[in-house]
């Protein structure tokens, strides 16, 4: 089992990339997972754009397309997703009923400072992943108080979504 995640933020010491290298840690024995770097390389999507795929959209395609499964990790801006993940759905969800998301399990993740764990950012890219015909899990982690860093409370239920990921 190969999982991939796609990091919402790229910020140095972003606790989006700690929640997500936690969730990384949770994998079982031969399951591998890894962070697909270069989100902030993608060109906004435009469809013009598909005639000659940008070199980054390609990447992320692959990385998309080889993956098993999928976490998603978002901070929460004005209440919703970052605009880079977003933007990353976009280019991977295409062609439309044949991008590399269609069908694949995914585990969304958000953390945030705020005592309600980017809940609005984790309601958005799940309803996001569905559109674009990927099949998140009903369940989502939401990391409150990020900053004060992952309590062991967190890190089971982390653990607990992780392998329904892995068994989806």
């Amino acid at each position: 089992m190969k999982v991939l995640v796609l990091l919402g933020s790229s910020r140095e010491g972003s606790v989006n990339k700690t929640l997500a290298e936690a969730a990384l840690a949770e994998l079982p024995v031969g399951a591998t997972g890894e962070i697909f770097d270069g989100l902030a390389e993608l060109p906004f999507y435009d469809d013009v754009l598909e005639a000659n795929l940008p070199e980054a959209v390609a990447r992320l395609r692959a990385a998309v397309t080889e993956a098993d499964a999928l976490i998603l990790a978002t901070p929460e801006y004005n209440g919703s997703v970052s605009a880079v993940l977003k933007n990353a759905i976009d280019w991977a969800s295409r062609p439309y009923g044949n991008g590399s998301l269609a069908g694949k399990p995914a585990l969304v993740l958000a953390a945030s400072p705020s005592p309600n764990g980017a809940k609005w950012a984790r309601e958005d890219l799940v309803k996001i992943l569905k559109v674009a015909q990927a099949v998140p899990l009903e369940e989502h982690f939401g990391q409150p108080n990020a900053f004060d860093g992952i309590k062991d409370e967190h890190r089971s239920e982390l653990g607990r979504l992780v392998s329904d990921l892995v068994a989806a």
